[in-house]
C-alpha cells in the first residue's frame, strides 16, 4: 500500500557488477522514495522489526544514512526500500534494555511513530514477560496459576486490551501474530503443542476472534521458525488444522549463514510453495538476519530470498520481515544489517534491488515531450547520464548536490538547439547515497532525487 502522496514517476536501472558492486539507480520524483521491492507486486512487504529502536535511542546510539548524513532510523530504513515494520509485545515486561521493553504503551507510541511515515504495521504477541521462541514459551507471571481456558480468557483480553490501545492512536494494524516462533505451542506447559494440540489451537483461535473483534480486516499469522523444515510445517499446520485452528497466514523465520543460504533458501521455497498450496493461506518470512560481518552474501541472501517469496504462485508469497537490522552489536547480537559507525550495511540494499535482475521502466512519463529529465548510470564506465529535453530554452544549468546540499557536480552551458539532449559525468568517486539533481533553464526548472548504491 503506497502512502505516497503526489503522482509516482519511476525509472529504475538495476545495472550489472562494476569491481565487484552492483550499482543500482533509481529515480523519484521530489514527493516520495518508491521501492523497487515492491517492482512486481505493489502489496509486497519489505519489512524490519524494530523492537529494540526505542532503547537504542535512549541510551544514545545514532543513525546516520549512506551518505555519513544523521538521521532518523525509520527514514533510513524506508530509503532502502523498507515499507513495513513490526513491533513485538510482552505482557508485563521489566525495564531491561535488551529483555524488557515492549509493554503496550511503547508498542502504542512506536507503532504510531511508524505509521505516521507511512509504514504497514505488524503486532508481534509474544504472551510473556519477555522472549518468546521454540525453546521458551514461559507464561507471563500474571497468569502463571491459570487453567487453559483462563489461559484462552488472558490471550483474548490481552489482544484486544493492545489492539484497542493501537487503534485508539489512530494505527490500524495489517497482521497480527498469535505467539512468536511457536514450534511446541505457546504458554507451556498448558498450551503445549506436543502435550495437546486442542489446548494450543484453542489459544490461536482465541487471539484470532480477539484481533477480528477489533478489526476484521487484520490479517492473523501462526509464526514458526526453521521455515527450511517441510516436516515441521505439515506436522504443525497439519494438526492446528485438525482442531479447526482460525488463521489467515503461515509465517516463518529463516537464519542461514554464509555457507548454507543457498540450500536454505531453495528448501524455504519448497515449504512456502507447499504451504500456499497444501492450506490455501498466503505465506511470509516474519524474520530472517544473517551475520553482519557477512554483508555481501547476506545481501545475495537478502536478494534471493525476496525473490523466492514473490515467485510463490497466485501471489500469496506477500513479505519479508528483517530482525533487528538496526542493531549494531545491540546486546551482543551480531546478525543486525549495521556497521559499527552507524550507517547500514550493504544487506539492507537488497531491498532496493530489482530482483529479476533487468532494466525495467515503470512509468516516467512526462506529460509533454519539454521539461523531461531523465537519470540514468553506465556502471561499466562509471558515468551517470542526464538526460533533459530543450525546447526553446538558452543557458541551462545542471546541478547534483548530496543531502546535505554540498556541491557534487555542477555545469553551465549554453545551447539553442531544441531536442533531447545528454550530459554525463564520472560517478566513480561518490559515496553511496541519496543525490538530488535540479536543471535549471531561462525558462523553467526540473528535479528529481536519485540513489546511488554499490
Amino acid at each position: 500500500m503506497n502512502k505516497c502522496t503526489g503522482n509516482l514517476m519511476v525509472t529504475k536501472f538495476c545495472a550489472g557488477k562494476r569491481s565487484g558492486s552492483l550499482i543500482i539507480l533509481t529515480l523519484v520524483t521530489i514527493s516520495c522514495f518508491a521501492s523497487p521491492c515492491l517492482s512486481q507486486q505493489r502489496d509486497f512487504a519489505c519489512g524490519a522489526d524494530v523492537s529494540w529502536l526505542p532503547q537504542m535511542e535512549a541510551q544514545g546510539s545514532l543513525f546516520y544514512n549512506d551518505a555519513g548524513v544523521r538521521e532518523d532510523c525509520l527514514q533510513i530504513l524506508k530509503e532502502h526500500g523498507i515499507n513495513s515494520i513490526r513491533f513485538r509485545v510482552w505482557v508485563n515486561p521489566s525495564i531491561d534494555k535488551c529483555t524488557g521493553h515492549c509493554g503496550k504503551d511503547e508498542t502504542v507510541t512506536m507503532a504510531k511513530r511508524a505509521a505516521a511515515m507511512g509504514f504497514r504495521i505488524l503486532i508481534d504477541f509474544h504472551y510473556s514477560d519477555s522472549w518468546a521462541d521454540p525453546g521458551t514459551q514461559t507464561k507471563p507471571a500474571a497468569w502463571s496459576g491459570h487453567s487453559i481456558g483462563r489461559l484462552a480468557t488472558d490471550v483474548y483480553t490481552h489482544t484486544t486490551d493492545v489492539l484497542s490501545a493501537v487503534i485508539a492512536a489512530g494505527v490500524h494494524p495489517e497482521w497480527v501474530q498469535i505467539g512468536n516462533e511457536t514450534n511446541d505451542g505457546m504458554l507451556w506447559e498448558d498450551g503445549r503443542a506436543a502435550k495437546s494440540f486442542a489446548n494450543f489451537a484453542s489459544l490461536i483461535t482465541s487471539g484470532y476472534n480477539a484481533v477480528k473483534a477489533a478489526d476484521s480486516s487484520i490479517k492473523v499469522i501462526v509464526h514458526i521458525s526453521n521455515g527450511f523444515d517441510n516436516g515441521l510445517f505439515r506436522w504443525m499446520f497439519d494438526s492446528l488444522t485438525a482442531k479447526n485452528a482460525r488463521f489467515d497466514i503461515i509465517g516463518m523465520s529463516l537464519y542461514p549463514n554464509a555457507n548454507n543460504w543457498n540450500t536454505l533458501t531453495s528448501q524455504c521455497l519448497t515449504n512456502l510453495n507447499d504451504m500456499a498450496a497444501r492450506y490455501g493461506k498466503e505465506v511470509m518470512i516474519a524474520e530472517t538476519g544473517m551475520a553482519s560481518s557477512a554483508a555481501q552474501e547476506s545481501n545475495n541472501m537478502l536478494t534471493d530470498l525476496i525473490g523466492k517469496v514473490k515467485s510463490v504462485p497466485n501471489g500469496k508469497g506477500i513479505g519479508i520481515f528483517y530482525w533487528e537490522p538496526e542493531s549494531y552489536s545491540w546486546c551482543g547480537y551480531s546478525m543486525g544489517a549495521w556497521n559499527a559507525n552507524g550507517r547500514p550495511t550493504i544487506a539492507l540494499d537488497a531491498f532496493l534491488s530489482n530482483v529479476n535482475n533487468r532494466i525495467e521502466s515503470v512509468g516516467f512519463v512526462p506529460a509533454s515531450k519539454s521539461g523531461q529529465l531523465r537519470v540514468s548510470t553506465n556502471p561499466k564506465a562509471s558515468t551517470v547520464s542526464i538526460g533533459y529535453w530543450l525546447q526553446n530554452e538558452g543557458i541551462i544549468s545542471i546541478k547534483i548536490v548530496d543531502i546535505s546540499g554540498s556541491n557534487v557536480f555542477s555545469i553551465l552551458t549554453r545551447t539553442m538547439r531544441p531536442g533531447m539532449h545528454t550530459t554525463m559525468f564520472n560517478s566513480g568517486d561518490f559515496p553511496p547515497g541519496v543525490y538530488f539533481c535540479s536543471i535549471q533553464s531561462d525558462r523553467k526548472t526540473k528535479a528529481t532525487t536519485f540513489s546511488l548504491v554499490r
